[in-house]
């Protein structure tokens, strides 16, 4: 039952999605489809809104706006395999499509990862160095964080896809997921895959660990702020802003930490499948509502279009 699998790219393996549950399998279509169709029109506002409006093109909307196709593209390299996948329909993917799947999600994620970073020094500059905002934040800057958090993250996982793929597999054709995630292809090794993991640990923790201790370290600096402000109205708010932002913060950072930095030999893969629901579909379509609901210049800019629209008609 057990051999050597022939990593070709005419290699199909069968991803076991949420079969193993088939009482959910409705439920999660309806849920998922729904939140899909959210995560499209959200972060697809958000883009259209920044090109439209000049009012928007400030360092805060253009990160956001990176943010927003950064999560269509994230969403759409997993969930349409998903929701094919909770059809019944097709339940197959070539190894080559499964390499592919795997570099551009790690890809994606890591740039979120690095993404999250700038927006939370760029809320830190606006918060705690208003008076040179304008001087800190220049175009220039914004730019460059902005090609070096989508270059660092296909970098962070060219190094960890390149590991994976030096690793001779072995068992069944069987993925238990929902798509191509790094810990459940390390299942299949069929070698002893101590000292790969501790590099893609170490790149982990770099992609991972020290992106969330210094978005922490930012938003403290920021309460601190906050706190010294005198208007309780204005402080309620900010901590309401504050308070919604580290919320999608945690579910991301959380639950890929959950995912990517537990030893191998304790990470359950049914468990795995859920909690990846968190950084793949929630927090995508979270996104944009957190970023926007409470945005006052993102909720005009809507409001310019819409009137705009009615007086064309």
């Amino acid at each position: 039952m057990t051999g050597r699998l022939n990593a070709s790219f005419g290699e199909d393996f069968f991803l076991v999605g949420f079969s193993d549950w088939p009482q959910l399998e409705l439920a999660l279509l309806v849920l998922i489809s729904i939140f899909y169709s959210l995560t499209l029109f959200g972060n697809t506002t958000i883009i259209t809104l920044y090109r439209l409006d000049l009012q928007l093109h400030t360092p805060m909307y253009f990160f956001l706006c990176h943010l927003s196709f950064l999560d269509l593209c994230y969403t759409t390299s997993t969930v349409p395999q998903l929701l094919i996948n909770l059809h019944g329909l097709k339940r197959t993917i070539t190894y080559g499509g499964c390499v592919a799947q795997l570099f551009i999600s790690l890809s994606l994620g890591a740039t979120e990862c690095v993404l999250l970073v700038v927006m939370a020094f760029d809320r830190y500059a606006a918060v705690c160095r208003p008076l040179h905002y304008i001087a800190i934040m220049h175009p220039r800057l914004c730019q460059t964080l902005a090609v070096i958090s989508w270059v660092g993250g296909f970098m962070n996982s060219l190094v960890q896809t390149s590991l994976m793929m030096a690793l001779p597999l072995c068992g069944l054709h069987h993925l238990n997921h929902f798509f191509c995630e790094m810990p459940v292809f390390l299942k299949l090794a069929c070698e002893d895959t101590q000292g790969i993991e501790v590099k893609m640990f170490v790149a982990r923790v770099i992609i991972l660990v020290v992106p969330a201790v210094l978005i922490l370290g930012s938003y403290v600096r920021i309460a601190q702020a906050v706190l010294k402000v005198n208007s309780i109205a204005g402080r309620r708010k900010a901590f309401g802003t504050c308070g919604s932002h580290l919320l999608v913060v945690s579910l991301f950072y959380g639950s890929a930490i959950y995912t990517y930095l537990q030893p191998m030999h304790s990470y359950s893969q049914s468990e795995g499948k859920f909690v990846a629901l968190f950084y793949t579909i929630i927090t995508p379509m979270l996104n944009p509502l957190i970023y926007t609901l409470r945005n006052k210049d993102m909720k005009e800019a809507l409001r310019k279009v819409l009137w705009k629209g009615r007086d064309l008609v």
